[in-house]
């Protein structure tokens, strides 16, 4: 009775690590509540789980729990010994179970004249390798005792190697979402950065608007200067700006706006060009950023002549305004607040600005430099038209190649399919050609018994049998192929009915399901009928079981898949097409129309079978579609159609 209630026990908890497994997201918190439950069927006071990373060779232990030496960080990160130094290490390199007793850890301190491992020498250590479905190992999982008291016999190391494989199950599935509820944190992350970066671009482009229509009015100098530090001190501190004209003729610069904490007034109004900063900015034509040191070094080199205006800054931006190259002054936005010191993104801006600022500059300056400009932009515009042509039709024949590889795979699939029942025939009429050619040699040899006659017929008739299943079968997806494979490559309207026209495509799908432990079931009206574009209808469902395949399910995992149609009141057809397989966060959802977006790039997904089903129910059929999902409920597709193409048609 005891051995019936401990079996009893373990039965229970494995079925409890099924359901956590499912209902758990939090690694340590699943291994713990194993350790609860491995704690009521043997002895367990020592117990920890090592995960292992194969690609930068690391090992962590995200449960640990011992009498002897304490806990481990669960986020720690040590790098993988070898099997000689540690029996963890043996076990994940070795993939192999490993039981060792107190005598044989003290043998092997012995031999390699060290301790084999940094913890403690247990009484009893029992650890079993955590493996996933390709035999690699996930990490380990071990149990000890320090008391001789508590050892643990055949039965119970049988027991925790069962138990072990039910983890390693469990795990591959938590390190699944665990990877991805990263990738949707790092998603999270980047879209909060894209966001703030967009609001950053609207009041850079919002700024570039300004200056644009300052250009196009006649603003003396100092009211196009105020406006001009108005928007750049919108997009940065500019308590302290100047701004410097140069003026080719007479090689000086003036200085028509300045505004700054210290000084009231420019120390010069109008300089030859060759003193200050403003000279060296347009002589280098770089932006520049400085502070207090860098500024003093240029000066004591003697790079910068003849300095203007006070040097104790604590930080120093300088942009020159250039067109084609063509200096037209600098921008100037200095901080004597060491708690205001300008960053390099902050030097892009000022640049950038700078650059849009002489392009007004210009604008003002000369109509004719207007007009160049303008052409210049509208060549760009031109250019980038024609790109984005280009770029359409590229995806419309991207599109176009993707329906002809789905047909492709079809043609392959069922010529595959249709060999196997084709060979049976074959070998069947031999057998067949043998048996008549020895009883015609019987009979012409006067040897013909009723026995022998009765056997021949035996095997005639069993021949035929098998030659006629077989030829049927053949027959159903040639016929089911035929179909499909008109429609999908024409673009007629034809009467059918939807029920059976779903179980042919289905049928020609055989070939993709078959050895995979997913059902299909179709639930449709047997009186259902269409005047509509067959072609549509089977590209959307074979893109939708395909779908499922390739992103819902792995290759071994069961699943179902479940088509429901019926017609509603209005003479619309109300289509659900639902899989439990894996399902999708809300961001990928968000994207599953979107042209080339998959999450499986270079194994199986192209990007292109959400976006074709939905051009296909939002166009051929004139309907609707819209998807929802959740990780791990599975992916529904909810589409509405008219049943008739022949009223819209006349409508329209």
């Amino acid at each position: 009775m005891e051995r019936l209630d401990r079996l009893e026990a373990v039965q229970s908890m494995l079925l409890d690590i099924g359901q956590l497994s499912t209902s758990c997201s939090d690694i340590t918190a699943f291994i713990r509540a194993v350790h609860g439950a491995l704690g009521r069927i043997m002895y367990a006071a020592n117990f920890y789980v090592a995960l292992a990373d194969r690609e930068d060779g690391t090992v962590r232990f995200p449960y640990f729990v011992d009498e002897a030496d304490g806990a481990r960080d669960p986020l720690e990160r040590i790098r993988l010994a070898s099997p000689d130094q540690s029996p963890t290490a043996w076990v994940l390199l070795n993939r192999q179970r490993l039981v060792l007793t107190a005598a044989d850890f003290n043998e092997r301190h012995r031999k390699a004249a060290g301790r084999w491992g940094s913890g403690s020498t247990p009484e009893h250590f029992v650890a079993c390798p955590l493996l996933d479905q390709n035999q690699q190992a996930l990490g380990a999982i071990v149990i000890q005792s320090y008391s001789a008291d508590q050892t643990y016999s055949e039965e119970d190391i049988a027991l925790f190697g069962l138990i072990a494989n039910h983890v390693s199950n469990a795990l591959q599935g938590l390190q699944s979402m665990d990877r991805l509820e990263r990738a949707v944190s790092a998603r999270t992350a980047a879209l909060a950065h894209e966001v703030a970066e967009r609001g950053r671009a609207e009041k850079i482009q919002h700024a570039l608007y300004e200056i644009a229509d300052l250009s196009a009015q006649a603003l003396d100098t100092d009211q196009l200067s105020a406006s001009l530090h108005r928007i750049i001190g919108e997009l940065m501190v500019a308590d302290n700006f100047l701004i410097g004209l140069y003026h080719q003729r007479t090689q000086e610069i003036s200085i028509p706006y300045f505004v700054d904490q210290k000084d009231s007034a420019p120390p010069l109004l109008r300089f030859p060009f060759g003193k200050a900063m403003c000279s060296h900015i347009l002589s280098t034509k770089q932006a520049q950023l400085h502070d207090v040191a860098s500024f003093r070094a240029l000066v004591d080199a003697g790079t910068v002549a003849e300095p203007l205006g006070s040097t104790e800054i604590a930080s120093w931006m300088g942009a020159p305004m250039l067109v084609n190259d063509q200096p037209y002054g600098v921008i100037v936005v200095q901080s004597y607040d060491p708690a205001i010191v300008y960053s390099k993104a902050d030097l892009d801006l000022l640049a950038f600005m700078a650059s849009h600022v002489a392009v007004a500059i210009a604008r003002m300056q000369a109509d004719r430099r207007i007009r160049k400009t303008k052409e210049a932009l509208e060549q760009q515009n031109a250019a980038l038209n024609e790109a984005l042509h280009a770029l359409q039709e590229a995806q419309s024949e991207l599109v176009r190649q993707e329906k002809l590889a789905s047909l492709g795979r079809l043609v392959a699939g069922v010529a595959h399919e249709i060999n196997t029942p084709l060979g049976i025939c074959v070998t069947a009429t031999s057998h067949l050609v043998q048996e008549l050619k020895l009883t015609r040699e019987e009979l012409a040899a006067g040897e013909m018994t009723a026995e022998s006659l009765e056997s021949f017929f035996d095997i005639v008739d069993q021949s035929l049998r098998i030659m006629t299943t077989n030829t049927q079968r053949a027959a159903n997806l040639v016929r089911s192929f035929k179909q499909v494979a008109v429609d999908q490559s024409s673009d007629d309207i034809r009467s059918f009915n939807l029920g059976a026209y779903l179980n042919e495509v289905l049928l020609s799908l055989h070939p993709k399901l078959k050895g995979r432990p997913v059902k299909v079931a179709v639930d449709c009206a047997p009186d259902l009928l269409l005047d509509s574009f067959p072609g549509a209808v089977s590209q959307i469902v074979t893109n939708m079981v395909m779908n499922s395949l390739v992103h819902g399910f792995e290759h071994e995992q069961a699943g179902n898949i479940t088509l429901r149609a019926a017609l509603g009141s209005d003479d619309w057809v109300v289509m659900e097409y639902a899989d439990d397989g894996a399902g999708m966060d809300a961001a990928t959802l968000d994207k599953l129309f979107d042209p080339f977006f998959t999450t499986r790039r270079g194994t199986g997904g192209s990007g292109l079978g959400a976006h074709i089903l939905y051009n296909l129910v939002t166009g051929a059929l004139g309907g609707t579609v819209r998807a929802t999902s959740a990780p791990g409920q599975g992916l529904t597709y909810h589409l509405r159609f008219p049943r008739s193409q022949r009223k819209e048609k006349l409508a329209a």
